[in-house]
C-alpha cells in the first residue's frame, strides 16, 4: 500500500533449521532419548542430532534430491527420525510422514500421489516395505534407519548409518524463502481417498512459537518431555520443534507404545510432561491400577485426538495429582486448534466445578480465530447452547490441499470448515460435541455421540466406549452403545444404562448396549467407520420382540 513505512528490522526467515541451529547451538549436551527400535535405550544430545541432520542432508544432496523434492520416512518416534526431519526440510526438501498403521493399499496411494522419491524406513515397517515397494515406482532408493547388523537383508535399501558416515556435518541450511514447503501429511481418508496438507517453512515456525505460550504447551527448558504422540501424526504436536527450541530433554518411546513401556520411561527419565491420545493414557492407568506404581515426577499430560472421558482427569489429578490438558486441533492446522489451560475465571473455582469446563476443548490461543455457523453460513452466538459448524483460520491453517484435491476449502472470508460440530460458550472454550458425520440425528434433534461415549467409559468396569447412530424406522437414527469391557470384568445392559441415567439427557439414552471390541483406526481414534459397517442393519431389540 503507497505511502506506508517499512520497519527497519533484519530480513530473518522463519525457517525451521534455525530451531535445530538454536537447540545445538544453546543447549547442545540436552539430551534426547529413544527407545530404539532395535530394543535398547540410546542417549543422543541436540548437538549430536545437529550433526547427524546435516550429514544425512548431504547425503540427500549426493543423490541429487533438490529442494521441493518428496522424502518419506516410515517411522516411528526416534532420534534417527528427528534427524530426518531436520535433514530433510534443512535443504528445502519436503518431509512426507507416512503412518505404519495405514492399510498398504492407503499407503500405496499416498506415496504414489506425493511422487516421494526416497523412502527412510524403520526396520519395524520392513514387511510393509516389502508388501508395497513394487507398487511405488516413484521411489528411487530405500534407506533403513539401522546399522548394517540390524538392517533387513532379504529386501532392497541401505543402512543409514553406512548412508551418511563418509558425509561432511558441514551443510549450507536455510536460504530460501519462509514460504517453502517443508512437511506433507495426509489426512485419515475417512471419506474418500486421503488429501495432503502441505506445510510451510513459516507456519510451522509460527506453530511453534504458539506452542510454546503458557496458555498450550507451555514447554520450558526444565522439561523432560515423553513424546508419545507419533511424528507421523499431524507433526507430533509440533513437540519435535518445541522440543529443541527451548532446549527440553525428548524422550522418545520408539514403537513400544503398551503402559508397562511408558511407565518405564516415565520413572526412568523423570519425565514431567507427556503427550498422547487417550487410549495411551487409558493403558497407562491400567497398568498403574494393576501394579500399584506411582507418578512422582510427571506434572502435565496433553490429552488430544479424540475427546477425553473425565474418569481420565480426574484420576489422574485425584490419584497422582498430576494436570491434564485437552488438546483439539487437525492435521490441516499444523496442528494445535485450542488447549484446556484453565481461564482466570475457571482457575478460581473449586476443582470439581472446574471439570465442565476441563471435558471442553478449550481456549484459542493467540494466531487460531474461530467462528460457528448454521449450514447457511450465518454466524451462531458464543453461549455454549448452540450447535454449529466450526471453522477455523490462522497462520498455520491450510488454505489447500497438496495437488489442489478437494478444490477450494476456504468460505468468502477465509475460514476452513473443520467438519466438526461444536458449542463456543461466553468465557470462549469451545467443546465438540462430534464430527459433522457422527452426529446422531433423532426425532429432528441432535444426539452427542461424544459426550455419552465419555460418560460410558467413566464406568469402573469398561475399558472402551464408542457410540454410533443407526438407521431406526421411526426416529430416523438412535444411539448404540458399544463397550469393550476391561479383561476378566463383565456387565449387563442395565448396569450400563443405569450407570447413564440422569448424566444425559432421557432422549439421548441409547437403545441398546452391544459387547464387543472397539476398533481404532491409524492414529488411536475409535473407527467409527469400521464400526457403522459392522453393525449396518442392526435390529433393535424392539424389532426382535415384534417378531
Amino acid at each position: 500500500m503507497a505511502g506506508l513505512m517499512p520497519g527497519l528490522m533484519q530480513d530473518w526467515p522463519l525457517t525451521v533449521d534455525k530451531i535445530l541451529d538454536h537447540g545445538a547451538r544453546w543447549h547442545p549436551h540436552r539430551e534426547v532419548v529413544s527407545r530404539s527400535i532395535e530394543g535398547p535405550i540410546v542417549r543422543t544430545t541436540y548437538g549430536a542430532i545437529h550433526e547427524r541432520a546435516k550429514k544425512l542432508s548431504n547425503a540427500l544432496l549426493a543423490h541429487g534430491i533438490r529442494p521441493g523434492d518428496r522424502v518419506a520416512t516410515l517411522a516411528f518416534n526416534t532420534a534417527r527420525h528427528i534427524e530426518a526431519w531436520y535433514g530433510v526440510m534443512g535443504i528445502g526438501a519436503v518431509c512426507h510422514t507416512l503412518n505404519p498403521r495405514l492399510f498398504a493399499e492407503q499407503l500405496v496411494y499416498i506415496i504414489n500421489h506425493a511422487a516421494d522419491r526416497i523412502l527412510l524406513a524403520d526396520i519395524c515397517a520392513a514387511s510393509i516395505v516389502e508388501g508395497i515397494l513394487g507398487q511405488c515406482p516413484t521411489i528411487e532408493k530405500v534407506v533403513w534407519l539401522s546399522d548394517d547388523g540390524h538392517k533387513p537383508n532379504d529386501l532392497p535399501g541401505v543402512a543409514y548409518e553406512r548412508w551418511i558416515a563418509d558425509q561432511s556435518a558441514e551443510c549450507a541450511w536455510g536460504d530460501f524463502p519462509e514460504n517453502t514447503a517443508a512437511g506433507l501429511c495426509y489426512t485419515s481418508g475417512t471419506t474418500g481417498n486421503p488429501k495432503g496438507v502441505l506445510y510451510s517453512h513459516r507456519s510451522n515456525y509460527l506453530h511453534t512459537l504458539m506452542s510454546l505460550q503458557a496458555d498450550v504447551q507451555g514447554l520450558s527448558s526444565a522439561d523432560n518431555v515423553l513424546m508419545v504422540v507419533p511424528m507421523f501424526h499431524a507433526n507430533a504436536w509440533g513437540l519435535a520443534f518445541s522440543g529443541p527450541a527451548v532446549g527440553a530433554k525428548l524422550v522418545m518411546p520408539g514403537n513400544q507404545m503398551d503402559g508397562a513401556s511408558i511407565l518405564e520411561l516415565l520413572e526412568t527419565e523423570q519425565v514431567s510432561v507427556s503427550a498422547a491420545v487417550p487410549t495411551v493414557f487409558q493403558m497407562l492407568l491400567q497398568h498403574l491400577e494393576k501394579t500399584g506404581a506411582r507418578l512422582p515426577y510427571l506434572k502435565k499430560v496433553l490429552i488430544g485426538g479424540s475427546a477425553c472421558p473425565e474418569a481420565i482427569i480426574r484420576r489422574f489429578n485425584d490419584e497422582y495429582d498430576v494436570e491434564v490438558l485437552h488438546l483439539w486441533g487437525m492435521t490441516e492446522m499444523s496442528p494445535v486448534g485450542s488447549v484446556g489451560v484453565p481461564c482466570a475465571t475457571v482457575a478460581a473455582l473449586p476443582y470439581d466445578d472446574q471439570i465442565p469446563y476441563r471435558l471442553k476443548q478449550g481456549r484459542v490461543p493467540l494466531g487460531v480465530d474461530m467462528k460457528l455457523t448454521d449450514d447457511e453460513g450465518k454466524l451462531l452466538a458464543h453461549d455454549g447452547e448452540k450447535f454449529g459448524r466450526l471453522k477455523v483460520a490462522g497462520h498455520s491453517v491450510a488454505k489447500a490441499y497438496f495437488r489442489g484435491d478437494g478444490g477450494e476449502i476456504l468460505d468468502a472470508d477465509g475460514f476452513f470448515d473443520t467438519g466438526d460440530v461444536a458449542t463456543l460458550d461466553e468465557l470462549g472454550y469451545m467443546q465438540i460435541t462430534d464430527r459433522s458425520k457422527d452426529v446422531i440425528k433423532s426425532g429432528g434433534e441432535w444426539i452427542s455421540s461424544i459426550e455419552i461415549e465419555n460418560i460410558a467409559a467413566g464406568h469402573p468396569k469398561v475399558a472402551l466406549a464408542a457410540v454410533v447412530g443407526l438407521q431406526h424406522p421411526k426416529w430416523d437414527e438412535r444411539p448404540l452403545l458399544i463397550v469393550q469391557m476391561k479383561p476378566g470384568e463383565s456387565a449387563t445392559k442395565e448396569e450400563l444404562l443405569h450407570f447413564l441415567d440422569g448424566k444425559i439427557a432421557k432422549w439421548w439414552m441409547p437403545n441398546d448396549v452391544a459387547f464387543d471390541s472397539v476398533p481404532l483406526g491409524a492414529t488411536g481414534k475409535i473407527d467409527k467407520k469400521h464400526i457403522r459397517a459392522k453393525y449396518e442393519g442392526y435390529r433393535w431389540p424392539e424389532a426382535v420382540a415384534a417378531e
